[in-house]
C-alpha cells in the first residue's frame, strides 16, 4: 500500500491558479482510474480533473471555492500494490456509481445521515424544502444512502412507510451555500463595475415593425447553409454603423491610468445565460463581417459558452456589449457595464403596441433599448445621440446595409 499525490494540473494558456469548483469524491471513497475527481474553474471555463490511478481518497487539499496554485497538492489516494490494482477493498464505497448496491452488512441509510445532514442533490433538497420534508427522515437508496428523486416520491406517496403523505411541518432549516465558480466570478465583476463606474442609463423605444418584416423575409429566403436570423445580428451590424459616427463609445477605460483606449476593431460581447451562470462570449471584428457571418459566429460562440467549451479568447476582449433576455426582457432594465468597457446596449422584449400616426392608432411592433454608459467619459448628450442613431438604423433597416 502506498500513496499517490495529485497536484493541480497545468491547464495551459499561462494560467497560474484555478478555483476548485466542486469535488466529485469524498474522504474514504474508492475511485477507479479515469474517474472524475473534481472540477476547476479558470476565467469562466470549467475543466474536469480525472484520476490517473485507482485508489482510496485519504486527503483532500482544498474546499470548493478555494483558489489553488498550479502544481500545489490537491488530493492524495491510497493505492494498492501492483498485483492488487483495480480491486476494491472490502467495505469501501466506490465513486461515480461503480458500485451498484451497498456493501454487505452496510445500512443504506446510514451514510446519508452522517453529521446529521442528509446526502442529496440540490434539486432533491429544493423539492424537499418546498414540500416541508426533513430529508433526514427519508430512506436513501442511492450510493452511500444518498436520497434520490425516487426516494422522495416514495416518501411523499407513503410508499416508503406504508402511510399517507406526511403532514407538512414548519421548515426551520437554513442552508449555507458558498458562492463559487462562475457565480463568484460574476459577483466579483459586477461588484467591480458597480463600485467603480458611475452609470447613466438611457431608455428609448424603437419601432421594429419594418425590421421584423425584413428579418422574416430574409429567413424565408435564406440558403440552407445559412443560420436563422434573430434580432441580435442585425443589432450588431447597426452598432458598427453607429460606432463609425461615435468611435469613443467603442472603448475601454483604464481608470487607474486615466486613459481611454478607443478601438478600431468592434469586438461585441453578448451576455449569455448558461447553466453555470452569466458569461460574455465575444464576436470579434464585427466591422468585417456581413449579417449572415455575424449570425453564424454568434451561434457558434454562444453555444460554446453554454456547453462550457469556450476558450479564454472567446470569452474575453470585447469592446462593447449587448445584453438581452429575449422574451423575458421586460419593458426596461438597467444593465451593468462590462468593465472596463464604457457602454452596454440592453435589448428589451418586442411587443405589439398602439402607436398614434397623426390620424389614428395603429398596431406596431415596439421594443425598448435600455443602455448604460460610463458617465466619467460619456456625457448624457453623447449617450442619447448614440442611442438615437441606433434607433434610426433599426427603424429604417435599409440604412444598415447601404454605403454611407
Amino acid at each position: 500500500m502506498g500513496e499517490h499525490l495529485i497536484a493541480m494540473p497545468d491547464i495551459g494558456e499561462g494560467i497560474a491558479e484555478a478555483e476548485l469548483a466542486e469535488w466529485f469524491v469524498k474522504m474514504g471513497e474508492f475511485v477507479h482510474e479515469d474517474a472524475v475527481l473534481a472540477a476547476v474553474t479558470t476565467d469562466k471555463a470549467t475543466t474536469e480533473i480525472p484520476s490517473p490511478v485507482t485508489g482510496r481518497v485519504v486527503w483532500l487539499g482544498a474546499e470548493a471555492g478555494d483558489v489553488v496554485a498550479v502544481g500545489a497538492p490537491l488530493i492524495r489516494l491510497a493505492v494498492e500494490d501492483a498485483g492488487d490494482a483495480g480491486q476494491v477493498p472490502d467495505g469501501l464505497p466506490v465513486t461515480n456509481a461503480d458500485q451498484p448496491s451497498p456493501a454487505p452488512g452496510r445500512d443504506p441509510a446510514a451514510g446519508h445521515r452522517e453529521g446529521g445532514k442528509a446526502s442529496a442533490s440540490p434539486a432533491v433538497r429544493h423539492r424537499a424544502c418546498k414540500a416541508g420534508i426533513d430529508l433526514g427522515r427519508v430512506p436513501g437508496s442511492g450510493p452511500s444512502g444518498r436520497v434520490t428523486h425516487e426516494d422522495l416520491d416514495a416518501y411523499l406517496t407513503g410508499g416508503a412507510r406504508g402511510t399517507g403523505t406526511p403532514s407538512p411541518s414548519p421548515n426551520t432549516t437554513v442552508e449555507q451555500i458558498k458562492v463559487t465558480g462562475v457565480r463568484r466570478k460574476i459577483a466579483e465583476k459586477m461588484t467591480l463595475a458597480a463600485s467603480r463606474i458611475p452609470h447613466i442609463t438611457y431608455v428609448e423605444e424603437v419601432d421594429v415593425t419594418a425590421l421584423e418584416d425584413l428579418r422574416s423575409a430574409l429567413n424565408a429566403n435564406r440558403r440552407a447553409e445559412r443560420p436563422k436570423l434573430t434580432l441580435l445580428p442585425v443589432l450588431m451590424r447597426a452598432l458598427v454603423r453607429a460606432i463609425a459616427d461615435h468611435p469613443h463609445l467603442n472603448a475601454l477605460y483604464d481608470d487607474e491610468a486615466g486613459i481611454l483606449h478607443q478601438h478600431g476593431s468592434v469586438h461585441i460581447g453578448v451576455a449569455t445565460q448558461t447553466p453555470a451562470g452569466l458569461v460574455v462570449p465575444v464576436i470579434r471584428h464585427v466591422e468585417a463581417r456581413d449579417l449572415w457571418d455575424c449570425a453564424a459566429e454568434l451561434n457558434r460562440v454562444t453555444e460554446a459558452a453554454r456547453t462550457g467549451s469556450a476558450t479564454r479568447q472567446e470569452l474575453s476582449g470585447s469592446t462593447i456589449t449587448i445584453t438581452s433576455l429575449g422574451a423575458l426582457g421586460g419593458i426596461a432594465s438597467t444593465p451593468i457595464i462590462n468593465h472596463p468597457e464604457v457602454a452596454i446596449i440592453g435589448v428589451n422584449r418586442i411587443a405589439m403596441r398602439p402607436v398614434w400616426n397623426g390620424a389614428a392608432f395603429i398596431p406596431r411592433k415596439m421594443m425598448n433599448l435600455s443602455s448604460s454608459f460610463d458617465h466619467r467619459v460619456i456625457d448624457g448628450w453623447d449617450a442619447a445621440v448614440f442611442v438615437q442613431r441606433i434607433k434610426t438604423l433599426l427603424e429604417t433597416p435599409a440604412l444598415i446595409f447601404v454605403d454611407a
